[in-house]
C-alpha cells in the first residue's frame, strides 16, 4: 500500500464577504476534491490545539506525526536544512526577508515588494562577503524576498529575539537575549553587529538605486526572525520502516520533511509561487509513488495569496489544486493508494493572518469507511467520520491504513 498527502498551504479560510459568506474552498470549482471527500472519509484538524494559530513550520510537522511541544526548537535551522546548507549541532539558524525600511528605521514593507529572486540574489552575492572574528556566516537567499542565516562557531544560542517587527509601520526591533545565559547575550550581540553591516551594503547598493528609479520598494535591510537549532527527531523510515518523499518548492516544508528522513523531490517549473507548475508537481508525484511509500506534495500560493488579500487569486489557486489532484488520482493505481488532502492552517483573506480554526480533511483510498459527505470544504467536512483531529494523529491514521502501525498492548 502507498499514500499520498496533498497539503494546499493556508487553504483553509473563514467566510468572505466578497465571496457571499462562503470560504474560497466552497466557491472553488473542486471536482476532484469533491471526489476525494465523496469516496473517502471526512473530518477536521486542529494543527497544534484548538485556537492556536500554527506557523507553517510546526503545522507540517504536527502532520508528520511530531508532538511539537517536545520537538520544535525554531523555524530557522529547518529553513537552513531545506535550502541545503549544511547546518551542524551548535549552528544557530534564522529565517530572514529582505525588507524595506525608512530613514528611522522603521518598516514600510516586509517583504520588499516580493522583490524577484534574481534581483535578490545579487543582493546576497555581496552579503556573503561580511566576515565575523571566530564566527563563520553564511547567508543564502532562497525564493524572492526570502533567505536563511546561518552562524557556525562557539558559544552560540538560538534563544534570541526576532530583529523583525513582524507588522508595516513599527521600528526594525533590536534583537536581544531570551535568556540570562552568555550564550544568547553574545548570540544576540553578533546578530546586531550583522545586521547593521549588511544595512550599509544595501542601503547605497546598485540593484536598489534601480529599484528606486523604476518605483520599486528597495530591499534595504534583513530582517531576521526564528532563530533556531537542528531538531531531534525520529525519522518516518526509522519509526515505520517506509521510504518516504517530498514534492514542494518551500525551503521551510523542505527542512520539515528532510529532517523527518524523506528525500526531496526538485521539480522543474516548481516556484513555490502562482506560477507554479501544477502538472509538473503531479507528474512527478505520480512517479514517485513507484519507488515510495509516501509521498508528501505541498502547494505554497493558496497561501501567499491571502497573505496578499487576493480573493479571486486563491479560489484561482484551489482550482489549480484540484487539478492536480485529479492528475494524481487518475495516474495511481487507487486500489493500492490512500490519498490524504487538507490544508497546513486557515489563513484568513480579511486578517492575512494565520488563524487557529480547524483545517478539513479527506482520505480516500481501497477499504475506507465512507461517510455522507460529497464536498471538500470546511463546513462540510466538520460533519465527517474523522471528526476533529489533531495534527499530530494524521500520520498515525495514514500508517494503520497501510499496515505500518504496531499492536498497542497485549
Amino acid at each position: 500500500m502507498k499514500a499520498v498527502i496533498v497539503i494546499g498551504d493556508g487553504m483553509a479560510d473563514r467566510p468572505v464577504r466578497e465571496l457571499g459568506g462562503k470560504t474560497p474552498l466552497e466557491v472553488a470549482k473542486k471536482p476532484s476534491l469533491n471526489w476525494v471527500a465523496k469516496t473517502g472519509v471526512c473530518g477536521v484538524i486542529d494543527l497544534i490545539a484548538p485556537g492556536v494559530p500554527p506557523g507553517s513550520d510546526t503545522a507540517h510537522l504536527a502532520l508528520l506525526g511530531y508532538d511539537v511541544f517536545k520537538t520544535y526548537t525554531g523555524r530557522g535551522a529547518l529553513e537552513a536544512l531545506g535550502s541545503g546548507v549544511d547546518i551542524q549541532p551548535g549552528d544557530v539558524a534564522f529565517r530572514c526577508n529582505f525588507a524595506t525600511v525608512d530613514d528611522n528605521f522603521t518598516v514600510v514593507d516586509r517583504r520588499a515588494g516580493r522583490i524577484e529572486t534574481q534581483d535578490a540574489s545579487e543582493l546576497a552575492r555581496d552579503l556573503k562577503k561580511v566576515r565575523l572574528k571566530k564566527i563563520q556566516v553564511t547567508f543564502k537567499n532562497t525564493v524572492q524576498h526570502r533567505g536563511i542565516l546561518l552562524l557556525s562557531g562557539p558559544g552560540l544560542s538560538a534563544r534570541v529575539s526576532d530583529s523583525d517587527p513582524h507588522k508595516i509601520g513599527k521600528r526594525v526591533s533590536e534583537v536581544h537575549p531570551l535568556d540570562d545565559t552568555v550564550e544568547a547575550k553574545r548570540t544576540a550581540k553578533i546578530v546586531e553587529e550583522l545586521l547593521q553591516r549588511f544595512h550599509e551594503i544595501l542601503k547605497n547598493h546598485p540593484v536598489n538605486a534601480e529599484r528606486k528609479k523604476k518605483g520599486l520598494f528597495s530591499a534595504n535591510i534583513v530582517l531576521c526572525r526564528g532563530a533556531g537549532a537542528l531538531p531531534d527527531l525520529t525519522t518516518l523510515p526509522r519509526q515505520y520502516g517506509i521510504q518516504a518523499a517530498a514534492i514542494n518548492a518551500v525551503p521551510l516544508v523542505g527542512g520539515v520533511c528532510k529532517a523527518a528522513g524523506m528525500s526531496l523531490i526538485n521539480v522543474r517549473g516548481a516556484t513555490g509561487s502562482y506560477d507554479t507548475d501544477i502538472e509538473a508537481k503531479a507528474d512527478a508525484t505520480i512517479q514517485a509513488v513507484k519507488s515510495h511509500d509516501l509521498v508528501l506534495v505541498h502547494v505554497k500560493a493558496s497561501d501567499i495569496a491571502s497573505h496578499d488579500g487576493k480573493v479571486q487569486q486563491k479560489v484561482r489557486m484551489i482550482e489549480k489544486i484540484d487539478d492536480m489532484v485529479g492528475r494524481i488520482v487518475k495516474n495511481v493505481d487507487m486500489g493500492e493508494t490512500f490519498v490524504a488532502v487538507t490544508a497546513d492552517h486557515t489563513t484568513s483573506l480579511l486578517t492575512r493572518e494565520h488563524e487557529g480554526d480547524p483545517v478539513p480533511v479527506a482520505i480516500t483510498g481501497p477499504c475506507v469507511r465512507t461517510d455522507d459527505i460529497e464536498e471538500f470544504s470546511e463546513r462540510a467536512c466538520a460533519r465527517g467520520g474523522l471528526g476533529r483531529m489533531r495534527g499530530i494523529d494524521l500520520m498515525p491514521t495514514l500508517m494503520n491504513f497501510l499496515g505500518k502501525t504496531e499492536k498497542f498492548g497485549a
